[in-house]
């Protein structure tokens, strides 16, 4: 199944449970995974509620615990408890994405991060809570439309940020944004973690048979729109045909590196393929050809992206069919490192970036790597 998202004006980790609980997350069930964490003196509700004439549901998270933080290691580890195992791999890996970055930015240990979150129940409670919506709504892909970003500053326990929070926008790096006029906060880094966990896809929706939506409401008014955001879940059609445009552009004065560059911001900006072949233009010269495959509601955007970057005077366009078969992409655990990977039909294949960044903290070699991840994929298929 396919999680389609539609962050109309933003996207927190709150109105992303709320609007998997309209789409038909059972909420004992989310309520039973967050226990099983151990945390203590929450209490989660959903309720319905009407925002600018839209219905949808808003969650509430009442805490009674006392503690005001907890380093992030310990919640962690307080995750990893939970079952069914893809449900914790899934929440430790947003976890320790957030941890990270924060890490980074303050020069403290990633363990040692503390959320201040009245102690990180609202992390917990938002991620977890998540993970298990998406698993109990059978969900193997997770499609994103452009993040809204908002203006402005915000109050953080470290003072006053600029929004968008420094923290937000690491986790959102590959992300497809769109800056808006909206005051204030309109992506968390929840929200961003929980995204990048999930190996969230900024593209046009697959083919695809809709099922049901729901609409998920955040706290805060706003003055000209209902501050939600939409969730479809949706059935992908199997193997099948599609429609995609096909760019090319000869060039004979672009360096490697250059060409490297644009390949990789293609790719980021939602091209399904880039690639670079050699070739011999007139008088000999010798001169490389640029391919993009992009969906057609994406050749201006990427046609674009490539003059620029290229400075190419000309771009050759061709609509074409492919066939494309189903694959679905899940995070695995490889010794306390998430990683991607991607499940077709006739092979299973861990994410590059994934597996060398595990490697180098891991201390072991890709292959190692590779084969450790694709043996945690089959124990998942087989339930174990």
């Amino acid at each position: 199944m396919i999680c389609w998202i539609n962050p109309f004006s933003g996207l927190a980790g709150d109105m992303l449970l709320a609007a998997l609980i309209d789409a038909g997350a059972p909420v004992d069930r989310i309520r039973e995974a967050i226990g099983s964490t151990g945390l203590t003196g929450w209490e989660l509700s959903a309720e319905r509620v009407t925002t600018h004439g839209l219905a949808a549901v808003r969650v509430r998270v009442e805490v009674s615990d006392t503690a005001t933080e907890r380093p992030a290691g310990r919640l962690v580890d307080m995750v990893s408890r939970v079952r069914p195992r893809p449900v914790s791999v899934l929440a430790a890996a947003a976890l320790t994405a957030i941890s990270e970055v924060e890490g980074r930015l303050h020069g403290v240990d990633p363990h040692e991060v503390h959320l201040h979150e009245l102690g990180g129940h609202d992390a917990v409670v938002d991620i977890v809570g998540i993970a298990a919506a998406l698993h109990h709504l059978g969900v193997t892909e997770v499609v994103c439309g452009p993040l809204p970003l908002g203006v402005g500053r915000t109050r953080s326990a470290h003072g006053i940020i600029p929004v968008p929070a420094p923290a937000t926008l690491e986790l959102l790096r590959g992300a497809v944004v769109t800056g808006t006029d909206i005051p204030g906060e309109t992506v968390t880094p929840t929200a961003a973690a929980v995204l990048s966990a999930v190996a969230a896809r900024y593209e046009p929706l697959p083919p695809a048979v809709l099922g049901r939506t729901g609409y998920g409401a955040g706290t805060r008014t706003l003055g000209d729109r209902p501050n939600v955001c939409a969730v479809t879940v949706a059935e992908g059609v199997p193997a099948g045909r599609e429609s995609v445009a096909l760019l090319e552009t000869n060039l004979d004065d672009v360096t490697g590196e250059t060409l490297a560059h644009v390949v990789h911001r293609v790719l980021e900006a939602g091209a399904l393929d880039a690639w670079v072949t050699p070739a011999v233009m007139k008088k000999g010269r010798p001169a490389h050809v640029l391919h993009c495959l992009c969906h057609p509601g994406l050749a201006d955007s990427v046609q674009e992206l490539m003059s620029a970057e290229t400075g190419t005077l000309g771009i050759r366009r061709s609509d074409i069919s492919r066939s494309v078969l189903p694959r679905h992409t899940e995070v695995v655990d490889v010794r306390g490192a998430a990683v991607r990977v991607k499940h077709g039909p006739y092979r299973v294949k861990a994410e590059h970036d994934d597996v060398a960044a595990a490697a180098a903290r891991l201390g072991l070699s890709l292959r190692e790597v590779a084969e450790l991840a694709a043996a945690a994929a089959a124990r998942e298929e087989d339930g174990s």
